[in-house]
């Protein structure tokens, strides 16, 4: 008996019909494309490796800025910041580093830039960052297997060393760029952050004095001058003021240190003794000043061998030579945060304190 389509035995089984090929033909197509994922699993791009198994290095910290080289990341919590950030978690620029740097005759450089490996900010140095001289052989075979693989986030200052046999010619090829400054002097300045930064070049001898009316000390006045920033930072190897005891005090940045305590510095960082050491804020006479004075800090610690001190110089608040390690300065918008990290041991600096 045959029925029409509205309800007859033969439209009812035309649509039983439709609906079997219907559900055979997107079975197949299932069955296919599970297939053909399969494939791609096992023929595709290699498995991605590292960080968050994306290949791809840790993200900076929000508001910061990644260095273009040093080094893969390793693999870890995506929470900590790229070894190569300019900024800390805060995001306030970090401004790292040491004086003394590398000698072949030791591994203490190979130790602090394995420190900087994994830590955050703008790499300064402080002078001396070869040994036993600068020439363009000592920084290959010694600077640049250890803190040479962050040269392209390292602002750097020369120290004497540097400037053996004669000439900063090695320090120059070295750093580049980033060591010029105006019409190729040996003293710089920049802004990171709102802090203005002032390297200068404290071999008083080499570069036509540090008075006030030397170049250096012509441009540094007009520098000062001219800046805007609320906070100034200076680097520089000869420090006015030391304990060391193989080199101690050097009155002939003196001039340096009173161009930059009437411009209302707040920090001067030195090296070449090769010790730690924290000054309280003074002025250019050495009296504590904690309203207007400058803390200066020596952190001649950077790989060299280390030195000890003789009876401590006024305003001297904390001395050690007991470990290598890096001085490192969060740079906020008022103030500046201060810590001093070893290589190895549990010695241990930190403080902070405000700009004037």
């Amino acid at each position: 008996m045959e029925q029409d389509s509205s309800g007859s035995p033969r439209g009812i089984g035309a649509q039983v019909g439709l609906l079997l090929a219907v559900f055979a033909a997107s079975f197949v197509l299932l069955l296919g494309g599970a297939a053909l994922v399969g494939q791609l699993g096992a023929t595709g791009a290699p498995a991605a490796t590292g960080p968050g198994a994306s290949g791809a290095l840790p993200s900076a910290p929000a508001g910061s800025t990644s260095s273009p080289s040093g080094g893969q990341a390793s693999a870890g919590p995506s929470a900590l910041p790229s070894p190569t950030a300019l900024t800390g978690p805060t995001g306030d620029p970090i401004l790292i580093g040491a004086g003394d740097i590398a000698d072949c005759a030791s591994d203490g450089d190979e130790a602090t830039a394995a420190l900087l490996d994994g830590l955050p900010g703008t790499i300064f140095t402080a002078g001396d960052n070869v040994y036993p001289s600068g020439t363009a052989e000592s920084f290959a075979a010694c600077y640049q297997p250890s803190w040479g693989r962050h040269l392209a986030r390292t602002r750097p200052a020369p120290g004497n060393h540097d400037w053996d046999p004669g000439s900063l010619n090695g320090y120059s090829a070295t750093f580049g760029a980033a060591a010029a400054g105006p019409g190729g002097a040996s003293w710089y300045a920049y802004d990171l952050g709102s802090w203005h930064i002032v390297v200068l070049d404290s071999s008083c001898e080499r570069v036509g004095g540090c008075g006030p009316d030397s170049p250096q000390g012509t441009w540094l006045a007009a520098d000062l001058a001219a800046s805007r920033a609320r906070c100034t930072l200076a680097v520089f190897h000869h420090p006015r003021l030391s304990s060391g005891d193989r080199h101690g005090s050097d009155p002939s940045v003196d001039p340096l240190w009173r161009a930059l305590y009437a411009a209302g510095a707040d920090v001067i960082v030195n090296g070449h003794d090769h010790d730690y050491e924290r000054f309280a804020p003074q002025d250019p006479e050495g009296n504590e000043d904690r309203i207007d004075g400058i803390r200066q800090f020596v952190i001649g610690t950077g790989g060299t061998a280390l030195r000890g001190f003789d009876d401590p110089v006024a305003n001297s608040e904390l001395r050690a030579s007991v470990a290598h390690g890096l001085l490192e300065l969060t740079l906020r918008e008022r103030g500046y945060d201060w810590r001093f990290i070893p290589t190895a041991g549990d010695f241990s600096d930190r403080g902070t304190a405000s700009c004037h």
